[in-house]
């Protein structure tokens, strides 16, 4: 078995669907072996902050962000499928987003890259397949924001993969998470040390870490809150004089995430892929959802929903099942009882394994 990390330049004018670029890069991995028919490649669509890592390689032995999942004598089992995993162009892990420079004017994209969509992100890592010399996938697989990108190339690139796995996922995001993540960016534009987006350095680390917080309140659920922290106080004494310092388990778990995420994602690579998120419907692609979904030509399908998930709720993955079913001749749901939540399929390897390594099995 063989891995790589490579950065594939797409030569010239990429054009996006509200704008264009130069000669973007694309930096993607890959772990595995691609068989002589080149037909058993498996492509990877990251959410929002992962990078292409998604598992332990040669080259990189740190786990990945779904080390879980992928990997040999895995669910997604790299002794037989060849994964490649993109990052999404907008991102700041090697791919070209606002934190890259511009070449045509040597300095930093910031606000002046064009307005992202989930579109692009499928054409781009369509590019990182044709410089691979892959003309057809396996599967193409997404959760969360990755779900709706993978199900944007499937529209935009039908027949290309014969799978599809969209999990806890959408044909369009609700006005309820559009809500969440519009308040996610104004907390960020908001922190003077944005400057408009020509921040220097770590740029509005106060921003970021409220709207990590926030984040990290929707990915999960109330119940597995309740469960996991209930009403603990923290062990540390009070800091003096701060009669609003931290005093539940709770507060405290929310202000390690937080911590732990300023300073390794970039602030308007965020606000960029955020926005993405709710810009993407899928009837954009023939006038309705059913128009759309008839593009799709894959011979097998799962879509997997998480009963505790409030931004992708199960009825949209049931929504999903239904419009990609018109065109799909086998396709399974699965509504899985994690508590939690969005994140579960992250941290409920116990319901998320067998489900996703039956699919791969057959």
């Amino acid at each position: 078995m063989s891995s790589t990390r490579k950065y594939h330049t797409i030569d010239g004018t990429f054009r996006m669907l509200r704008g264009s670029i130069q000669s973007p890069t694309i930096a993607y991995e890959t772990s595995g072996t691609l068989n002589p028919a080149r037909d058993n490649a498996v492509l990877i669509f990251t959410g929002l902050s992962p990078s292409a890592h998604v598992c332990a390689t040669e080259e990189d032995p740190s786990p990945g962000w779904w080390e879980a999942m992928v990997g040999p004598d895995k669910p997604i089992d790299t002794n037989r499928y060849f994964v490649v995993c993109a990052n999404s162009l907008g991102s700041c892990f090697g791919s070209t987003g606002p934190a890259s420079v511009d070449p045509e004017t040597g300095e930093l994209y910031r606000l002046r890259f064009p307005v992202l969509t989930l579109e692009d992100i499928a054409t781009a890592a369509r590019h990182v397949l044709a410089a691979l010399g892959i003309k057809q996938l396996a599967a193409a697989v997404g959760a969360s924001m990755g779900g709706m990108s993978a199900l944007a190339f499937a529209v935009l690139f039908p027949g290309i993969s014969r799978g599809l796995v969209l999990i806890s996922s959408a044909a369009r995001s609700l006005p309820f998470s559009i809500a969440l993540r519009s308040l996610q960016r104004e907390i960020i534009r908001r922190d003077p040390a944005w400057q408009n987006g020509a921040y220097a350095d770590a740029g509005p680390i106060g921003g970021m870490r409220l709207a990590r917080k926030l984040g990290m309140i929707t990915y999960r659920s109330a119940t597995e809150w309740e469960q996991r922290f209930g009403r603990e106080r923290v062990t540390e004494e009070r800091e003096s004089g701060d009669p609003f310092c931290i005093d539940f388990e709770i507060e405290s778990y929310l202000e390690a995430h937080a911590n732990k995420f300023i300073g390794t994602f970039d602030a308007n690579c965020y606000l960029y892929l955020s926005r993405a998120s709710d810009l993407f419907d899928v009837s954009d692609h023939g006038g309705s959802p059913d128009a759309a979904y008839r593009r799709v030509r894959a011979e097998r399908g799962l879509v997997v929903g998480v009963e505790s998930d409030f931004l992708f709720p199960i009825r949209q993955q049931e929504e999903l099942v239904e419009g990609l079913s018109q065109s799909i001749p086998q396709i399974d749901f699965k509504a899985l009882a994690s508590i939690q939540g969005h994140d579960s399929f992250l941290v409920d390897m116990d319901r998320f394994r067998p489900v996703i390594g039956d699919f791969f099995q057959e």
